[in-house]
């Protein structure tokens, strides 16, 4: 099959890969490069990347509704489109330009959680599973057909980014399996009254709230380690918290009940021992570790 590729970050990559391996990809469309840092280095994205290792045309547009754009993307003669995280809406244009219509690979079990972050929504929200979606593109978000399905159970102890590797290798195997079977699936229409919202991911929300019910933290703990991450401020400096669990401890929520052994900190109805995290500027550890060096003033109140 002739296809083009659409997708910007990590969890494109084996989508990516697995349809070069066996398909013809004929050009790769992905998020512009971005410069970060002092030397303002261009940082090309992951799909990017692999891209030019496999000599695969890159086109970079910032909108796909330019009618010129439009016409580079036709010349392809492409029969499909497939998009995985590719960040950029298609207009009605590019999803009826292909003959065997577009494709996306999407981190849930749709209807539930449509949108940006189902990764980290799903393990927020305490889901037990979640899984890969494999849709026909429809013009409203995530609202297409389900081609196929398959799901994931979330363990207890599951992290965002645990998630996201395990739904980016499946979602190239599903995805693989489906284009094998493209012509005799029958798509399925999504049941519009069990539709839910992935919002986007706003640095506000990545501020701990010690004033949140111990297990609604420990869950968002989870949901955003590596990334973004949770954060608290002591004195002043930021420290991301990457793993936690509940303390048989009691205090004002958000004070400091052990700073030097360990660290708890009081929520609204517990505490929290931080079992990992990174001050700025330094590499994550474990809590015994930075407490060989450092310590936290017990009595401390942490300010949301």
């Amino acid at each position: 099959m002739k296809l083009i590729f659409m997708g910007t970050p990590d969890f494109a990559v084996p989508v990516l890969e697995k349809l070069i391996a066996e398909h013809e990809v004929l050009a790769v469309y992905t998020r512009a490069p971005k410069q970060s840092g002092r030397g303002k280095k261009v940082n090309k994205t992951p799909a990017h990347l692999l891209a030019e290792e496999h000599g695969i045309k890159v086109f970079t547009p910032k909108s796909l509704k330019p009618v010129e754009e439009q016409e580079t993307l036709r010349a392809f003669g492409a029969d499909m489109a497939v998009v995985a995280a590719y960040g950029l809406l298609l207009p009605q244009a590019v999803l009826d330009m292909f003959p065997l219509g577009c494709v996306n690979v999407h981190a849930s079990l749709l209807p539930r959680w449509r949108g940006a972050a189902p990764i980290q929504r799903a393990i927020e929200s305490g889901d037990k599973q979640s899984g890969i979606s494999i849709m026909k593109m429809a013009l409203a978000l995530d609202a297409g057909d389900v081609l196929s399905q398959q799901a994931v159970t979330i363990t207890p102890e599951m992290t965002g980014g645990e998630l996201h590797d395990a739904l980016a290798t499946i979602g190239a195997e599903l995805l693989a399996d489906t284009l094998k079977r493209f012509k005799e699936i029958q798509p399925i229409k999504q049941d519009e009254s069990l539709v839910t919202y992935a919002e986007k991911l706003d640095k506000a929300e990545c501020l701990l709230d010690f004033q949140m019910p111990t297990e609604q933290l420990l869950l968002k703990i989870r949901a955003f380690c590596p990334y973004p991450a949770l954060y608290f401020i002591y004195k002043g400096e930021r420290f991301k918290v990457f793993k936690a669990q509940k303390a048989a401890l009691s205090g004002r929520a958000g004070e400091i009940l052990e700073g030097t052994q360990k660290l708890i900190i009081a929520t609204n109805d517990g505490a929290l021992e931080i079992l990992k995290l990174q001050r700025e500027g330094k590499q994550a550890m474990k809590i015994a570790e930075l407490l060989r060096g450092f310590s936290f003033d017990k009595g401390y109140l942490l300010q949301n």
